[in-house]
């Protein structure tokens, strides 16, 4: 078990964990043939209905899953179920996309017996195609949610698309005397660069709060992690986290005024740093991580302002993938961003490595610098030097198999 210590106790992360972990949840995955061979309509269900949260693409393309899901939360703030296929978007499908999305929903309430509102509906893949909605119907009849790993695993691979690997997160603390355990799912691999959500994300956990609360506490959250990965600068119509809490463990209603509030913001935090950087690492195409460390802000919001322009840059992107220590790169980033920065104090470092003192040029091993820039994991360290505001953002190279992948995603 890693360890990341918090400001009062210890979030322990779970590596063989995630979204069954926590208590009441079962999941299912199963071929509707919407794709060629592969899993490809899944659920997540809560043995009761759970507090849920949720956040969505600011895209002004949303597309259809996300309005009934708005639908079915703003009701009572209560959710026992998601359904999410992949292959179809439903984005961008007017009317009939819009039945088809509470269509689902009904198909899925019906077979479970659930109410309307206490199901949630996601969608991803190809923008502009309608649902097979008989396919659709034999998928959630075939559904059988259980709460084994494989349950899980067929879940994490019926919502992926070309994504590389499934992407699954899951920690715990004590609080309130309880064990709360929390567990996250993911798909993301391109057109990540969220304004609130750009992906699917689910998280379930045991711990018992309000959907009031919930929903405060992961918007906090999104703003320092997902809201800081980018893989190529576009926006989803289409994606959301979502995040359900069904108070399993038997603990009391969590609110902010509670002495132990700040350890479960940190056990959200912890899942989602977790979920957004392996979606990064996972982007189209992509060789290596990079993690861009901006401090000596204004300010906590500049420096995250400044770390995302730096790991959004696609020469900067491209150098990291040619291996290539070129410090302009992130210097003209960084220059580009809405913060405030004096061009006499920045600092730069590659790892270890100093490649500017207060924004003149430092020698550095040419050779070293290549070497660091072939890991998998590549840290940019940029010091403002006007502040104390800290931030990080994540992102990943730029291949030449990127634009293989995009170039036929239809076919």
């Amino acid at each position: 078990m890693k360890q990341a210590l918090t400001e009062k106790s210890i979030v322990k992360e779970l590596k063989d964990g995630g979204i069954l972990t926590p208590k009441g949840f079962m999941a299912a995955g199963a071929y509707a043939g919407l794709r060629h061979k592969k899993l490809d309509i899944g659920m997540i269900m809560s043995e009761a209905p759970a507090s849920c949260a949720a956040v969505y693409t600011t895209s002004h393309f949303q597309a259809a899953p996300i309005r009934v899901s708005q639908d079915s939360i703003e009701k009572e703030g209560m959710v026992q179920a998601i359904v999410v296929n992949s292959a179809c978007a439903n984005a961008c499908t007017g009317e009939k996309g819009l039945k088809d999305a509470y269509k689902t929903r009904e198909l899925a309430a019906e077979k479970f017996g659930l109410l309307h509102q206490h199901v949630v509906v996601a969608s991803t893949g190809v923008i502009g195609e309608y649902l097979d909605m008989e396919k659709i119907d034999s998928g959630i009849q075939l559904l059988q949610p259980g709460k084994s790993k494989s349950d899980a695993e067929s879940f994490q691979t019926a919502i992926l698309t070309t994504d590389t690997n499934m992407k699954s997160s899951c920690f715990q603390a004590e609080i309130g005397g309880k064990q709360i355990s929390m567990g996250g799912a993911a798909k993301g691999s391109g057109m990540i660069h969220p304004n609130m959500a750009t992906m699917l994300a689910f998280v379930t956990t045991d711990a018992a709060i309000s959907s009031f609360y919930l929903n405060q506490a992961l918007k906090e959250v999104t703003d320092v992690t997902f809201n800081q990965i980018t893989v190529d600068g576009d926006t989803s119509t289409n994606d959301m986290v979502a995040v359900m809490a069904n108070g399993f463990a038997g603990n009391e209603p969590l609110t902010p005024s509670d002495p132990e509030w700040p350890l479960f913001i940190a056990l959200l935090k912890e899942n989602c740093i977790s979920l957004a950087k392996q979606i990064a690492r996972d982007g189209e195409g992509a060789t290596k991580l990079i993690e861009v460390t901006v401090s000596g802000a204004l300010n906590d919001e500049e420096a995250r302002v400044v770390a995302k322009q730096i790991v959004g840059s696609s020469l900067v992107k491209t150098a990291v993938y040619g291996t290539d220590a070129n410090w302009g790169r992130i210097v003209g980033a960084a220059g580009k961003a809405k913060a405030f920065i004096n061009p006499e104090t920045v600092d730069i470092k590659l790892g270890t490595i100093a490649i500017l003192e207060k924004s003149n040029p430092v020698e550095f091993c040419e050779e070293k610098a290549r070497s660091y820039l072939e890991k998998e994991v590549i840290c940019i360290d940029v010091h403002l030097n006007v502040g104390t505001g800290k931030g990080t953002a994540w992102g990943c190279d730029l291949s030449y198999d990127y634009v293989k992948i995009n170039a036929s995603y239809r076919t």
